[in-house]
């Protein structure tokens, strides 16, 4: 028996604009692409996307730096308007550096810049804007996945992906900020592998590797597809939520 992933980029999305009904822009696009979804599918959404249709938009002429993000914004280079955003949006700076801010998110993930990004949104020269993460991305992505349900009759596990580096490689991967209706984790601890030795701490996270599958082709730049269909690959269910992924302070060996 073959085994086959098969992913599907939508085609033709539209630009995202706040108050948008996402269940129905991806209703609609999956029309359009001659797809329709399928008892184990699952739906990888672009982080931006989902903020942009919550209207998580902030402009800089309306942000106040403190004293910290003054001081902050000195050290790195950055914008105090945008380092306030970074410190409103994060429990903990972790490193700074010229260009670059390390938080932990609100969320509980570790990221540069609280995620915050001016990539792929527009804003006059004059009036600059930056678009921040979601709310609450577990409850973006459920609301998504009910929403399909109710149009569509088949509720299928979504995952909300963004960018991050790593801080032990080159380069960005697509990881799970927000899922909802699948184990983001797959426990393997006990199992055995071809040749009978138990398995002690292999614990796959399958939801990071669907977000980085997806970031492929999604792209970054101006490629202009945010949805991706995932087919074909076995997940448990589950309801844990995203911050199943997150590695407890007490583990983490890079703070």
């Amino acid at each position: 028996m073959t085994v086959c992933l098969e992913l599907f980029a939508l085609e033709g999305f539209p630009l995202v604009e706040p108050g948008d009904d996402l269940v129905t822009l991806v209703a609609a696009a999956l029309v359009d692409n001659g797809l329709q979804l399928q008892q184990g599918d699952v739906l990888v959404v672009a982080q931006k996307i989902v903020s942009k249709a919550e209207g998580r938009y902030v402009r800089l002429a309306e942000v106040a730096p403190g004293a910290r993000a003054s001081d902050l914004a000195a050290q790195t280079g950055k914008d105090p308007r945008l380092v306030e955003l970074i410190l409103r949006e994060s429990r903990e700076v972790i490193r700074a550096r010229p260009g670059v801010i390390i938080v932990e998110h609100r969320n509980g993930y570790v990221h540069a810049n609280a995620g915050i990004d001016r990539s792929n949104i527009s804003y006059g020269p004059d009036d600059p804007r930056v678009l921040l993460l979601p709310e609450d991305p577990d409850g973006s992505a459920a609301s998504l996945r009910r929403g399909l349900a109710e149009v569509t009759g088949v509720a299928p596990p979504v995952i909300i992906n963004d960018s991050a580096g790593r801080a032990w490689r080159n380069g960005t991967v697509g990881i799970a900020i927000g899922c909802a209706g699948l184990a983001p984790l797959h426990n393997q601890v006990g199992e055995t592998d071809l040749f009978g030795n138990v398995l002690e701490v292999t614990e796959p996270a399958v939801a990071d590797e669907l977000a980085a599958a997806a970031s492929l082709l999604m792209g970054q730049a101006a490629e202009a597809r945010p949805v991706v269909l995932a087919r074909g690959v076995a997940l448990r269910t589950g309801e844990a939520g995203s911050a199943a992924l997150i590695r407890d302070r007490a583990m983490d060996l890079f703070r």
